[in-house]
This record gives structure tokens, sequence and C-alpha cells, in this order.
């Protein structure tokens, strides 16, 4: 079985279940696919007639005729699935559906009855009636129902019980003795009514002849002075007619005289109109002449002006064209000359560049040589400190002498005493014996000066002799 597609009614859904779906799917209309399963319920609502029993709080028992119109909430999704899922498997006006809607309406109605006296079910039928809707309609929720409309009827006696029944005849003695009241007092109020009338029409009448001559008198009174006041308004407006109609005979006089006096104007203005017309029209005509003249003269004169502008115009314009060449022609050379020295500038440039690199490239080595000189140092330093033991003491008495520090400085102390006439002590072993080994007494004496020397450098300076020339003790000098 393939694909098919269904369609629901205006009142109708369709609850589709199976393959794809998780619970209840509804819809107007759709595509069932194999392993699907649809199923049409309708949502018009039914009217549902029940007589309900029930008791009041006096223990009272009535019978209460209604009639409720119940259908599924339309408008809500959720109360459509619930009446799906409980309703729809039954048919709407089944017996099942009809004792769950009728058990929910009169359990409910008992429940609220036994909670109200007789007299204020029957009296507050309006109230009772609202109460029972909302109480079912609370029930009705969870099947989703609505209660679209609840008519609720007369209350009617069980039977065996005549509660209603008495209630009539009471109410319709009450009501007849009512009428009886009611007629007595009408017919006294008649009576009493008739002949108030009677005395309020004769009084009537006698303050209506009063008035009527009253006002007799008044409009008699009134006519009199509307009479006179109308004849003194009469002579009033015949004297303004007659003033008026001797004002319009002066002031027709006035407008005559004056369109009179307007004619003659008029006439003399039409004549002297003539007058200045003509000389208009004559000085129309010399200015005519004139301009002709003028416009002869202007041809002449601008035709001569049009071609010594034309003459003018060429010759500037050629001016102005050996100007533009001649600034041309400076342009042209002044970017030459720009381009030239933008050339040597460029070849002055690349000349210092080039100087600047070669003194870099010399300071470079140079500094290279320093530190390769340095490193040379530094290895023979350490080959002699090597050499020496490890003595840093020998390296240095030794780096001096090799250096001839000893010998500057002798050189400076003999510039710094020069002229200070120094005492200058000899030493001498003996040297007036005569022998032959007179080579080796100046070696003595050369050694026989150290001592006192050292001592003197020592003295001055605070400098000690090498280790390897011998030491200098406190007590006289030995060699």
């Amino acid at each position: 079985m393939g694909f098919v597609y269904r369609i629901a009614s205006p009142s109708e859904y369709l609850a589709i279940t199976g393959y794809g779906i998780d619970d209840v799917k509804l819809a107007k209309k759709a595509w069932l696919a194999p392993g699907q399963r649809c199923a049409r319920f309708d949502i018009s609502p039914v009217n549902y007639t029940f007589e309900v029993q029930a008791m009041s709080a006096e223990k009272l028992p009535f019978v209460l005729p209604a009639v409720f119109t119940i259908g599924p909430r339309a408008d809500d999704e959720a109360c459509l699935l619930r009446y799906a899922k409980l309703i729809s498997p039954h048919d709407k006006l089944s017996h099942h559906v009809n004792e769950l809607v009728k058990g929910v309406i009169e359990g409910e109605t008992r429940v609220l009855a036994a909670s109200m006296t007789m007299e204020q079910i029957f009296h507050g039928a309006k109230s009772f009636k609202q109460a029972v809707f909302e109480s079912v309609q609370l029930e009705l929720d969870q099947f989703g129902l609505i209660i679209y409309n609840a008519n609720v009827k007369q209350l009617v006696d069980v039977p065996g019980h005549e509660y209603f029944s008495y209630l009539g005849q009471k109410t319709q003695q009450e009501a007849v003795n009512q009428a009886k009241v009611d007629v007595a007092e009408a017919r006294m109020k008649g009576e009493v009514g008739a002949k108030e009338r009677e005395g309020m029409t004769r009084q009537n009448a006698a303050k209506v002849d009063a008035e009527t001559k009253v006002y007799t008198v008044k409009r008699q009174g009134e006519g009199s002075k509307e009479e006179a006041r109308v004849e003194a308004e009469v002579k009033v407006f015949r004297n303004e007619r007659d003033a008026e109609v001797a004002q319009a005979n002066s002031e027709l006089a006035m407008k005559k005289a004056g369109w009179e006096k307007q004619a003659q104007v008029a006439q003399v203005e039409a004549a002297q109109a003539v007058a200045i017309r003509e000389a208009q029209l004559q000085v129309e005509v010399e200015r005519t002449n004139a301009a002709r003249q003028t416009e002869k003269l202007k041809a002449e004169h601008l035709s001569k002006a049009v071609v010594d502008y034309e003459m003018k115009v060429q010759q500037a314009n050629w001016e102005l064209y050996n100007r533009q060449k001649a600034a041309e022609a400076l342009l042209f050379e002044q970017e030459k000359q720009a381009e030239a020295r933008r050339a040597g500038a460029d070849a002055e440039f690349f000349a210092r560049q080039r100087e600047a690199e070669a003194e870099l490239y010399a300071k470079q080595k140079e500094a290279d040589g320093l530190a390769a000189m340095g490193q040379a140092q530094s290895a023979y330093v350490a080959s002699l400190l090597g050499a020496l033991g490890g003595s840093y003491g020998a390296l240095r008495d030794y780096l001096m002498v090799s250096s001839g520090v000893y010998q500057e400085m002798a050189r400076i102390n003999a510039d710094a005493v020069r002229g200070l006439q120094p005492k200058i002590s000899v030493w001498s072993n003996g040297g007036a014996e005569g022998g032959n080994n007179g080579a080796m007494k100046e070696v003595a004496g050369v050694y026989s000066m150290l001592p006192p020397l050292l001592t003197t450098v020592h003295e001055q300076t605070g400098m000690l002799p090498p280790a390897w020339m011998g030491t200098l003790n406190a007590g006289p000098s030995t060699t």
C-alpha cells in the first residue's frame, strides 16, 4: 500500500497515528504513509437533555430539567488531542458519551444544590445556573469538552413531594389577596380623586375667570397705549419722509449741477485730449525719424568698429600665440635644467653614499683588527700567566718591566726633581783598592746601588720591587 491523501470536512479533524509519529497528529488534510492510521472525528457540538434529581440543604428533593450544548474545544490543540484520545473512539451520541456527560452534570449539580437552600436555589436561579456551568466546565476540561450553552429550566417537584405546588398555591393566594387589596385601594383612590378633581376644577375655573378679567383690562390699556404710540410713530414717520424727500430733492439738484459741470469739463478735456494726442503723435513721428537716423549711423560706425575689433583680435591672438610659444620654450629649458641638476644631485648623492660606505667598511675593519688584537693580547697574557704558574703579581711585574714602566717612572721622577737640587748619595764598596778584578767591581757597584734606589722608589710611590729582585727590610740596606 502506498501513500494516501486524506481530507477532513469543515467540522472534522484527522487523528493520525503510526510510523514517524510519537503520539497523535491532528490535521485537516495529510498524506498517509505506509504504517500510519487515520481516524476522523466530528467536532460539532451536541445537545444533551437531562432531568437532574437533586436535594437542597433542607433535604427537599427536586428535579432540575436542563439542556446543555457541549462539544470539543476547537480553538485549543491540547483539548482537541484529549478529545481525540478519550472521546472520539465513541460516537458522540452513544450511550457511553451520554452517560459520561450526564454523570458529570448530575454530580456537580447535586453537590452544588446540597450546599444551598431551596429559597436560594429558587430565587437565585441565575447565580445557581452560573455556578453549575462553571463546576461542570471544570470537569469537562479534562476530556477536551466545552459548554457552548446551558439552559436550566424551571424547577419541578419530585413525585410524592408538593413543595413547589404548595409554594405556587401560596404565591397564587398571596396574589389574589394582594389583588383584592389593590382593587379596594384603587376604588378609594378613584372616589377621592374624583372629589379632588371636582374641587380643583371649580378652583381653576374661578382662577381663570379672575385672570381673564385682569387680562382683559390689561389688554385694553395696552391697546390704548399701542394706539397712541402708533399715531406718534406715524407722525414721526411722515415728518421723516418729508425731510427725506426735501433732502432727496436737494441732492438731485446738486447732482444735476455736478453732472452739468462734469459734461462741460469733459468737453474741454476732450478738446485738450485731441490736441495732446496730436502733439504725442508728432513726437512719435519725430522720435521714429531720429531712431531711423540713429540706426543708420550705428550701422555705419558699427561695421567699421567690427572690422577694427576683428583686426585687433587677430593681432592680440598672434601676440598671445608668440608669448605662449616663448613661455613653452622657457619652460622646456627650465625643465631640462632641472633634470640636469637632478642628475647631478643624484650623482653626488651616489658618490657620497659610496664614500660613506667605504668609511663604514674601514671602521668595521679597524674594529675587527682591534678585536683580533685584543684576542691575541688575551691569548698572550693567558700564556704568560700559565708560564708564571698563575701568579698575577709576577705577571704584572713582567709586563711593567717589558713595557718600560720603571724607566718611565725614573724619567718622570727626574723631571719632577729637576731644578730642585736634590741631595745625591753615592755609595762605594772600596773602589780605591787596586787589583785585577776591576770589571767585577763595576758590577758590584751596580748591585750595591739597587737597595737605596728601590727604597727611594718605595717611599715615593709605595711600590715594592719584584720578588725575584729581593725584598726590603726595615734595617740597613743589604744586598
